[in-house]
């Protein structure tokens, strides 16, 4: 080889060890913010590698949150199809990128797709949906990695390569200078009282503590002089009507999540079902009161600290079943957890942080 053939190989090399990495997660709001221990892992593991995300419009507000993160790729393409000729044009702007690596999380065939077409040097997947030719670092045993988070950080590692003892834990940064002008905007700079988020909603209804339950913890923590926060969806309004009632609880649901991820970032403490704002409040680091039912904490808590967990005390054969219907009908495991518990593990919470009385 000639010193030029040389010198041409050499860059290739140099190339490749700074060429970005494109992360493809799941676009659940919870299984979104677990990926910033992926982007974490990547970074440990690649220093001179930028690391991008594609994201959904519903998802993308929280990558102006991540350390570590180059950009966002927003992209909405539908559930239920395979829309090649989105997928198409998603893969020519992947391509004008040169990225060295992609990491796709979903088993899905059509999640694999544009990384594909943008013909991705590198492309790292569970084996799912037969997309041998799609993928050509398959992996195997995700069945045998229970948790998700297991499963999305076994990604960014060599193959075969056991998980560390501790995996980074998802972090998000919001500048108090941020919250204070969200504070002012939204009319609630004035409120001098400490603020407990409350997150009423889930992907089913099973995993949701019930619309009175929460409504009397609102009446109980008022009564005790804080403030509450009503947080989620549009589809969580009715929820939130109900549990505001005639007080002076504030209802902040609406179609932005950015609202919820600075709202929890200004709150003293957050109370929130097994949800994807469980899992921004306590990346945010604020101190988090997570409601387990149908669902086992150890499966899909967040990987951060959480200042409790409620489970019933009762012994139902029935749980943990991840259900999003109760089958039974009786949703023993979320009605029989009590509001005086959640009020005492949420004054707990608060009271570590900044005694109050």
């Amino acid at each position: 080889m000639d010193q030029s053939s040389n010198n041409t190989f050499a860059g290739r090399l140099a190339d490749e060890s700074r060429s970005p990495i494109l992360l493809v997660p799941y676009m659940w709001i919870g299984d979104f913010v677990r990926c910033h221990t992926v982007i974490q892992l990547l970074q440990a593991r690649f220093p001179d590698r930028p690391v991008d995300v594609l994201t959904t419009t519903l998802c993308a507000p929280l990558t102006d949150y991540m350390p570590g993160l180059r950009q966002a790729i927003v992209v909405d393409l539908p559930r239920k199809s395979l829309a090649l000729a989105q997928q198409k044009t998603l893969a020519a702007s992947l391509k004008r990128e040169r990225y060295g690596s992609a990491l796709i999380m979903p088993r899905t065939w059509k999640a694999a797709l544009a990384p594909f077409f943008a013909g991705i040097p590198e492309r790292t997947g569970f084996v799912g949906e037969a997309r041998f030719f799609l993928l050509n670092d398959l992996r195997f045993g995700e069945r045998g990695l229970q948790r998700m988070v297991d499963r999305c950080a076994a990604l960014a590692l060599p193959s075969g390569t056991p998980l560390p003892a501790q995996l980074p834990v998802p972090e998000l940064k919001v500048s108090p200078a941020e919250i204070a002008a969200w504070r002012s905007r939204r009319g609630l700079a004035a409120e001098s009282r400490p603020v407990v988020a409350l997150a009423p909603g889930a992907v089913g209804p099973s995993k949701r503590w019930p619309s009175a339950s929460y409504a009397a913890l609102t009446r109980r923590l008022l009564a005790d002089g804080f403030a509450v926060w009503v947080l989620g969806g549009p589809d969580e309004k009715p929820l939130a009507a109900e549990i505001v009632g005639a007080t002076d609880a504030r209802d902040l649901t609406g179609h932005d999540l950015r609202d919820a991820i600075l709202a929890l970032a200004s709150a003293s403490a957050a109370v929130s079902n097994d949800s994807g704002l469980l899992h921004v409040a306590a990346a945010l680091g604020t101190p988090s009161i997570g409601i387990f039912g149908p669902t086992s904490p150890w499966h899909w808590a967040p990987l951060n600290p959480l200042a409790a967990t409620m489970e019933t005390k009762n012994v139902l054969d029935c749980r943990p079943c991840h259900k999003p219907t109760c089958r039974l009908v009786h949703h023993r495991c979320m009605r029989d957890i009590g509001t005086d518990e959640v009020f005492a593990a949420t004054r707990r919470a608060l009271a570590a942080v900044a005694p109050v009385g």
